[in-house]
C-alpha cells in the first residue's frame, strides 16, 4: 500500500450560503456611511421634538383639563386641576366671539388669497418675459417687503393709515381730496390683508419664478414657431407647466391665513376697530395670557391646528384628484 493510499482524503470545505458571511460587513459599512447623516439630522429631530410636538402634546393635555374650586377659594390649595373631558372643546365651538373671529378670517382670506396669488403670478410671468428690463433690480424690489418683520411692516401701514399723522391724507387734504379711512369698521379687514399682501407677495413670486427658469426654452422657441404671441406663451404654456408651485404658494397662503396674528395685533392700539377677538389666536391669546384660562385657550388652539390641517389636506386632496382624472 502505498503512502498516498494510506492517508485518508481531506475532507472537501462544507459550501457556505452565498451572502452569509458577506451581509453583516455590508450592514456595517452602510451603517459607518449613514452616521454622518444621522449626526446632522439628530438635532433637527431633537429640536423638532422639544418644540414641535412636545408643545402640542401638552397642550392637548390641558384642553381636557380645568380648574376646580374648593371650599371658599382662598389660599394655594383652593384650586385643583381635574379632567374636564370635552366641555372645553364645547366652549369653544359653541363661544360667539370664537364663531365671529373664524366669520372674520374667512372673509380676509377670501380677499387676501387670490389677490396675492395672482398678483405673484403676474410678476413671476412679467420678470420672465424676453421683454423685461432691470429684472434683478425688479426681482428685489418686489421680494424686499418679505424681509421686513410682520410687526414693523404693519406698524408703518398703521400710521400710513391714520388720517392725523398719515401723509397720505395730508397731500389728500392739500389738494381737496378726501380719503376713506383705512381702520374704519367697514374697512379694516382691508387694511390687515392689504399688510399681508405687500409682505407676501415677493415669497410668493419667487417661487413661481424660480419654476419658470426651469421651463426649458426650446418649448417657447417651439410655440413661437407655431405662432404664439407673448400673451399665449404665458397663458398656454408657462402657467400650466408652473401649475404644482402656484398651487404650493397657494397652499402656504391659506396656512398662514389661517393662522394670521401679528398684523391686527399690531394695529390694534392704533384703532378701536380691532378687537381683542379679531383673530382665532388673538382670541386664544387673550384666553390664555389675559384672563388666566389656560385650558379653554388649549382646546381652541387644537381646534385651530385641526381645521388648518383639515383645509390643507383636504385641499392638497381635491388638486391631486383633479389632476388624475385629468391624466387618464
Amino acid at each position: 500500500m502505498t503512502a498516498a493510499q494510506a492517508t485518508p482524503s481531506a475532507s472537501p470545505p462544507t459550501a457556505t450560503p452565498a451572502g452569509t458571511t458577506r451581509r453583516p460587513r455590508k450592514r456595517k459599512r452602510q451603517l459607518w456611511r449613514d452616521l454622518p447623516a444621522w449626526g446632522f439630522l439628530t438635532p433637527v429631530a431633537v429640536l423638532f421634538v422639544l418644540f414641535m410636538v412636545a408643545p402640542i402634546g401638552y397642550a392637548l393635555f390641558l384642553s381636557f383639563r380645568t380648574y376646580k374650586t374648593q371650599g371658599l377659594g382662598l389660599g394655594k390649595g383652593a384650586r385643583k386641576e381635574v379632567w374636564n373631558g370635552l366641555e372645553n372643546y364645547a366652549k369653544a365651538l359653541s363661544d360667539p366671539e370664537f364663531l365671529a373671529s373664524v366669520g372674520r378670517v374667512l372673509i380676509y382670506g377670501l380677499v387676501l388669497v387670490p389677490t396675492m396669488i395672482l398678483l405673484a403670478t403676474i410678476f413671476a410671468l412679467l420678470l420672465d418675459s424676453r421683454r423685461a428690463r432691470l429684472k434683478q433690480f425688479s426681482r428685489v424690489s418686489i421680494f424686499l417687503p418679505y424681509a421686513v418683520p410682520a410687526v414693523i411692516s404693519s406698524l408703518m401701514w398703521g400710521f400710513l393709515y391714520l388720517p392725523a399723522v398719515s401723509p397720505f391724507h395730508w397731500l389728500a387734504g392739500r389738494a381737496g381730496v378726501s380719503l376713506p379711512n383705512m381702520v374704519s369698521p367697514n374697512l379694516i379687514t382691508f387694511a390687515v390683508a392689504n399688510i399681508a399682501l405687500w409682505g407676501g407677495v415677493g415669497f410668493n413670486m419667487v417661487v413661481i419664478y424660480t419654476s419658470l427658469k426651469a421651463i426649458p426654452s426650446e418649448l417657447y422657441e417651439a410655440a413661437v414657431l407655431d405662432g404664439c404671441t407673448e400673451f399665449q406663451i404665458a397663458v398656454r404654456v408657462k402657467v400650466p407647466i408652473v401649475a404644482p408651485a402656484i398651487i404650493m404658494t397657494l397652499l402656504f397662503s391659506l396656512i398662514s391665513t389661517l393662522q394670521v396674528f401679528a398684523e391686527p395685533m399690531t394695529l390694534k392700539p392704533l384703532t378701536n376697530t380691532v378687537p381683542s377677538t379679531w383673530t382665532p389666536l388673538m382670541k386664544i391669546y387673550r384666553d390664555a395670557f389675559v384672563r388666566d384660562d389656560i385650558f379653554s385657550a388649549a382646546a381652541s388652539s387644537i381646534v385651530v391646528a385641526f381645521v388648518t390641517f383639515l383645509v390643507s389636506f383636504g385641499f392638497l386632496r381635491l388638486v391631486q384628484g383633479r389632476a388624475f382624472n385629468e391624466d387618464q
